[in-house]
This record gives C-alpha cells, sequence and structure tokens, in this order.
C-alpha cells in the first residue's frame, strides 16, 4: 500500500515561494524599445480559455510571463521564477522535479494535485491518487517555451479534473513556415559556496520545408547544476548536483489554406544525487550542524523522465473552427529516500529487541502512461453569440511500486527483516466528459459566458504488499467510479477599451477513488469539490502607460481528501471543509521612455473549517504551505546603443510570508519564516546577439523555504527537514541567433 506519501511519511511539501510578481513585463521585447516608438504596453495575446484572447478583456485572472523575460536570469525550473505572478506558490522539494503547485489557496493536502499543468493543449500528470502528482508536478526546464500562462480560480469547466486551484500552462514556440533559424546559446555561473562553475548549452532550429506550407523545428539542452549541500556525517561537500537535459521536434504542416497540423515530441530528464536539505534541531529549531549541512546515511538520489508526444489539428471549417488534440505521455520517477531515522531506529521494537537499530533505505518508482484525446468546436470570436462544445477522453495507467529495506549500520541485509515492507500500486484511470460554453451579449458592453461539463470517471486498483511493517502479504483489488458536473458563469462590462469589470463563479473537482485495505479505513474516497466567487477590473490608464489589474475571491472547499496515517502507513479520507479569501493585484508602468515598473501582490486567507481529527486540525487553522502576504517589486531600463545593439539593467524583489508544513494544531506544525530574495540582471544585444548578465539571490539570503518534521515510527521527533533558498549565483549567459 501506500505506506510512504513522499518519503518517511506524508509530506505535505508543497506551496511555498507564494508569487507575486509582474504579468505584463513580459511584453519587453527582446531588442529592447526605441526611443522611436510610443510610451505604451502591447498587446498580450492569451489562450486562457481555448481561443486567443487579449489578456486584459478575458473574464477571469491571468498572468503571463514569457520566454524573453524568463531567461533573463537562467533559471533551471519554475522555482526560479514562478514568484513573479501573484498567488502562485511552488515548494520545491530540494531538486527540480520535485515541486506541488497551489493556487488561490488550495494548497495539494492529500496525494492528488489541486492545480492543472499543460504543455500547449496537453494535460499532464496523473488524475488518480496513487501517481504522486501533488508532489512531482510538471517542472518543464525553461527553454523553447513561448511563454507561461497561469489561470486563477477553478478551471472545471474547459480543462476537467484537479484544475480547483487553477491552471500553469507551458506554451512552446511554433515552427515558422517561412522564416529559417538557428539559435544556439550557452550559460555559465557560480552559486556561492561551490567548488566549481555551473554550465549549460542549448540549440534550436527551424526550417521551413516547404514554403508556407510546411515547416520542422528542433531543439536540445543540457543544464549541469553542482552542489551546494554539504554531509555533516561523511565531510564530503557539494553533494546534491544535478543535470538536467532534454530535446524537442516539432512540426507544422498546412496542407491547405483553413488546415494546419502540428506534431511534437518532447523528452526531458532530470537527474539529482541529493535534495537542498538541511538538517534543523526539533527543539531550538536551528542547524544541527552548519546552515548547509545534511546528515541522512545515505545518498538520496532522484530521477525523472518525461517523453511526450503530441498530435493537433485545426480545420477552420467557416462557421466554425474544429480543433483535435491528442496526446501520449510516459513520466517515470525513481528516488530514493533514507528512512533509517523513520524505521531502523524501529528495530528494536520490531524484534523484541533481538535486532538493534540500523539503517532503512525506502525506493521509490512510478512509472504513469497516458492517453488524452480532445476534441472541439468554437465559433469565430465576435457577434453576438459565441460558442464552444467538446469532448474529453482520458486513460491512463500508473504503477507504485514501494520498498523499505533492513540494513545493519555497515548496511549489510538482516535476514527475516529485510524487505521491512513492498509494496506495489497498480492503477487505472479513464475519463470521458463532454463540455460547453457560450458567450451572449446582452448589449454593446456588457455579456454573459456560461458553461457546464459532465465527466464520468472510473478506477481500478490493486494493493500488493508483504513484509514485517505491513503485516505480511496481501493482495486486495478496488474500484470505484463517479460522475461530476461542473459550471461556470461570468457577467463582463466593458466600461470602455481601456477598462473591464467581470465576475466568475466557477467550480471543479479533484477525483476520488479506490483506498487501501486498513481496519476501520474506507475503501474508497470521494471527490472533493469547490466553487469559487471572483470579482475583477482590468485597465489600461494614461494613455497605455499603466496596466493596473485587480480581483477579489472566494473559495468554498468541501470534502477534502486528506491524507492520514497509522503505523507509518498512510491512507486517504474525505476530510472536512476549508475556505480561502483574498486579493490579487499586478500593475506594470512606463513612466519614460525605456522604463518600466511593477508593483504586485496576493493576500490568501486560507483556513480550515471544522475540526479534521485525522490530520490533527481545528477549526480556523491555516491551511498548510500557503502564505498569507507576498509581494514583488521590479524594475526594468532599456535605452539604445550605436548600431541596432541595446542595452537593458533590471531587477527585481519578491517577498513571501510565513508558510505553515501541517495545521496549526497538529503535533507535527512546523512554521517557516517568511524571507525575501533580490535578483538582479543586465545585458546588451541585437538582432543576433544577445549576451546577459544575472545575479538571482544577490543578497545570498540563507532563508528556508520549506519545512517537513520526520518523525519515527514510534512517535518521537527526530528532525525538521528544511529546504534552502540556492545560495547566491552570479552568471553569463549568451544566445546567438542567425
Amino acid at each position: 500500500m501506500d505506506f510512504m506519501h513522499e518519503g518517511p511519511r506524508p509530506r505535505m511539501r508543497a506551496g511555498l515561494l507564494a508569487g507575486i510578481a509582474l504579468s505584463v513585463l513580459p511584453l519587453l521585447p527582446a531588442t529592447g524599445q526605441t526611443s522611436t516608438e510610443p510610451l505604451m504596453l502591447e498587446e498580450i495575446i492569451v489562450t486562457a480559455q481555448k481561443r486567443l484572447e487579449n489578456l486584459q478583456t478575458v473574464p477571469a485572472s491571468v498572468s503571463v510571463l514569457s520566454g524573453e523575460r524568463i531567461a533573463r536570469s537562467s533559471p533551471t525550473g519554475v522555482a526560479d521564477y514562478a514568484a513573479y505572478m501573484p498567488g502562485l506558490a511552488i515548494s520545491s522539494g530540494g531538486t527540480p522535479g520535485q515541486v506541488s503547485i497551489s493556487l488561490r489557496g488550495v494548497s495539494p493536502v492529500g496525494p492528488g494535485a489541486t492545480v492543472g499543468t499543460y504543455i500547449d493543449d496537453t494535460p499532464l500528470g496523473s488524475s488518480a491518487n496513487y501517481a504522486r502528482a501533488a508532489i512531482y508536478a510538471l517542472d518543464l526546464f525553461p527553454y523553447d517555451i513561448q511563454q507561461v500562462e497561469v489561470l486563477r480560480g477553478p478551471q472545471g469547466t474547459l480543462y476537467g479534473a484537479s484544475t480547483m486551484g487553477g491552471l500553469l500552462k507551458y506554451v512552446t514556440r511554433k515552427p515558422d513556415l517561412k522564416e529559417t533559424e538557428i539559435r544556439l546559446g550557452t550559460d555559465l555561473s557560480g552559486t556561492d559556496g561551490t567548488g566549481a562553475a555551473n554550465w549549460g548549452i542549448r540549440g534550436q532550429v527551424n526550417l521551413p520545408l516547404v514554403d508556407d506550407r510546411l515547416a520542422v523545428q528542433a531543439s536540445l539542452y543540457k543544464q549541469k547544476n553542482q552542489g551546494y549541500i554539504n554531509d555533516a556525517r561523511t565531510g564530503a561537500d557539494g553533494i546534491n548536483p544535478s543535470t538536467q537535459k532534454g530535446a524537442r521536434v516539432a512540426l507544422l504542416w498546412r496542407p491547405a489554406e483553413p488546415v494546419t497540423v502540428r506534431l511534437s515530441a518532447l523528452f526531458q530528464n532530470t537527474d539529482s544525487r541529493n535534495n537542498a536539505v538541511v538538517a534543523y534541531d526539533t527543539g531550538t529549531d536551528q542547524p544541527i550542524d552548519g546552515r548547509l549541512d545534511s546528515r541522512y546515511h545515505m545518498d538520496q538520489p532522484f530521477e525523472k523522465d518525461l517523453d511526450l508526444y503530441t498530435a493537433t489539428l485545426e480545420w477552420d471549417l467557416d462557421f466554425a473552427a474544429l480543433t483535435s488534440a491528442s496526446s501520449y505521455s510516459t513520466a517515470k520517477v525513481d528516488t530514493v529516500q533514507d528512512a533509517s531515522e523513520i524505521y531502523g531506529v524501529a528495530f528494536p521494537a520490531l524484534t523484541g529487541g533481538a535486532v538493534p537499530a540500523g539503517l532503512s533505505r525506502f525506493d521509490l518508482l512510478l512509472d504513469h502512461e497516458k492517453f488524452t484525446q480532445e476534441v472541439r468546436l468554437a465559433s469565430p470570436s465576435g457577434g453576438g453569440l459565441e460558442w464552444m462544445l467538446g469532448g474529453f477522453y482520458t486513460w491512463e495507467d500508473s504503477t507504485n511500486i514501494q520498498a523499505a529495506s533492513a540494513q545493519t549500520m555497515s548496511g549489510a541485509s538482516i535476514p527475516g527483516l529485510d524487505p521491512l515492507a513492498t509494496a506495489s500500486l497498480p492503477t487505472t484511470y479513464e475519463e470521458v466528459a463532454v463540455f460547453g460554453n457560450a458567450t451572449v451579449a446582452i448589449t454593446d458592453r456588457f455579456d454573459i459566458t456560461g458553461g457546464l461539463r459532465w465527466a464520468h470517471n472510473s478506477q481500478d486498483f490493486t494493493q500488493i504488499s508483504d513484509g514485517a511493517l505491513l503485516g505480511g502479504a496481501q493482495e486486495v483489488p478496488g474500484t470505484s467510479s463517479e460522475n461530476v458536473l461542473t459550471f461556470m458563469a461570468s457577467p463582463r462590462l466593458r466600461v470602455d477599451e481601456d477598462l473591464t469589470l467581470y465576475g466568475r463563479v466557477a467550480s471543479s473537482y479533484r477525483p476520488g477513488g479506490p483506498n487501501v485495505a486498513l481496519p476501520n479505513v474506507p475503501p474508497s474516497v470521494d471527490a472533493d469539490t469547490l466553487v469559487s466567487y471572483e470579482a475583477g477590473v482590468k485597465s489600461t490608464l494614461l494613455d497605455g502607460r499603466l496596466q493596473a489589474n485587480a480581483s477579489i475571491f472566494y473559495v468554498d472547499w468541501k470534502d477534502i481528501q486528506i491524507s492520514a496515517s497509522t503505523g507509518g502507513v498512510s491512507f486517504l479520507q474525505n476530510g472536512g471543509k476549508a475556505q480561502s479569501k483574498g486579493l490579487e493585484f499586478e500593475t506594470v508602468f512606463v513612466p519614460a521612455d525605456g522604463w518600466r515598473l511593477g508593483a504586485n501582490g496576493a493576500y490568501t486567507d486560507a483556513s480550515f473549517k471544522g475540526d479534521i481529527p485525522g490530520v490533527g486540525a481545528q477549526d480556523g487553522d491555516r491551511l498548510p504551505l500557503i502564505p498569507k502576504y507576498s509581494f514583488a517589486l521590479t524594475a526594468d531600463y532599456e535605452w539604445d546603443l550605436a548600431a541596432e545593439w541595446t542595452a537593458n539593467v533590471g531587477g527585481g524583489y519578491r517577498w513571501t510570508g510565513a508558510v505553515h508544513s501541517d495545521p496549526e494544531s497538529s503535533p507535527e506544525f512546523v512554521r517557516t519564516k517568511a524571507h525575501g530574495v533580490l535578483d538582479l540582471n543586465a545585458g546588451v544585444g541585437n538582432d543576433t546577439v544577445a549576451l546577459r548578465f544575472y545575479i538571482r539571490n544577490a543578497t545570498n539570503s540563507h532563508a528556508t523555504t520549506a519545512a517537513d518534521l520526520i518523525t519515527s515510527a514510534l512517535g518521537a521527533p527526530v528532525q525538521i527537514d528544511r529546504t534552502v533558498l540556492q545560495p547566491r549565483t552570479i552568471g553569463l549567459s549568451l544566445d546567438l541567433t542567425y
């Protein structure tokens, strides 16, 4: 059974680095703004509602970060730039690829994801509970990305299951049918406290094969990150190096003017030797050794592979546009965690004192296979009536294999006790859904959008387990099925071309499913659902030089799926209710030629409604992993140099409020303090060359970003594991475009 939901206990290491910042800074063009251009902000086009729309008129809270903006600081994953979008909370387990995502206070309590992740038209991640989608969310390396879109609030009508808090959408670059282009790049940086340099290489080529009809685009990259965590037990330095590499091939074919076909294949691998986790004392909450010192008995490697194949057909039928989006993906996770202080210390109790305390290695292997097919028909934009009708199907097959060993302190297997526990949790998930929405124009300035989605899912599950910890061999099957209806309604008033007011009521859900077989544990859990109420304003002022957007919201969350445990074994239950309320704002201002200033923030008050004994929560306790306050300030300046060269300097300060690891009334509650991070960048470039200088964490903040209280199987607190910010990293990147 799932006796560990991410290591030695059901960790809630999601939701940190809640962000705030500039959603409209992406508008900065790569070559800079010249003095002859007007002092006004450009239009941003988003795909949030599965149509191409102006960000400032979409009746929903959406933020965008462009690939150019992301590239300025050469990040290695979403945790490095997520704080530049309001209300988005990212928690890293200490390496790229180990991330959890929260939006609007809807934290990933339980194993299932609460925020959806997409690449273009393709959903990634599992909808079922045993593939650990909540802690291994899609973390796409930020190369070959056109822009990142964040949709806040439930997206259950258009995007389906597990989008209760919202959606994170990666929009990739598309092949160009006319222009040949070659991009080559390299990156070199140093992180404080490491003995070697981080480095990266990347390249992309776009080739039109038949003018205006057929083009292919291919890209690849490799990034090597040096370790900065030390091992206090062995004295080894830099034990957490990681490597990221990947490739993508995309084909764009236009056989006739109204028809477009896109095919793509994407591959990504993340490999790390250890996590950026430091041991803290449970009494003093200070590092047991040093502020960058770990103290585990063995390495804890992590590896994740993603393969994605997609085929998208778009056909303009005049009266409507037909879209067919197909995908097949596999995602594999192979990780090791040191559970010696969890189970190894319990060997004497398990054997009546015959076996002394020893080592325990916890291995987790996840293998997830997914096929999706969506077909939708959408009317042309504009006019008195816009409509969309669609159908969706997904089939998923997941394997979850876990094993905990029993070894002596020298690493030898202990006969009769090793393996301590083994579990295999094969699961299949199948869903079919139909959806539709329509926008009716009541007047030239006022319209109402409404939508519905009906979905049916069925799941098959088998619990195969053995070992002393789990009471011997057993095999228990389980099944579940459910029907869910979600809705959305959104009135919009366009006061004028520069001011839009909107309201939005929307619902979403996270699928339930079979439960593990334990005494007094229900055989299945129900879907949890929520309804969100939102009001917002989008404005463009001062002759286009200022954009100011804001929204307020209230979320009512019911039947929450909660991870609970007994004797070190995890199970699920529907654990009660919660609410989240707050506001978000984002601004960008162009005070003078070349200048862009931003000030954005979020306030989120998320709490449990009623007592939930299973997780130690009492009425009013804050939901874990969600900062109440967060904000960011940004400033950028660009100017012209000679001979078509431009230069830029900029920076951002992001501040994240305190977060809790668990409900405040839980005995496993740990608080992580608020922290701020300063990032700086500068660059020069033209149409061919872009040279960038950057500093991430310029003040070398020693802040921690997440915490997890490690408790032994006997109930004794052992240590606090804290994920640390990457120390100050100074780098230089060079890109050439031909």
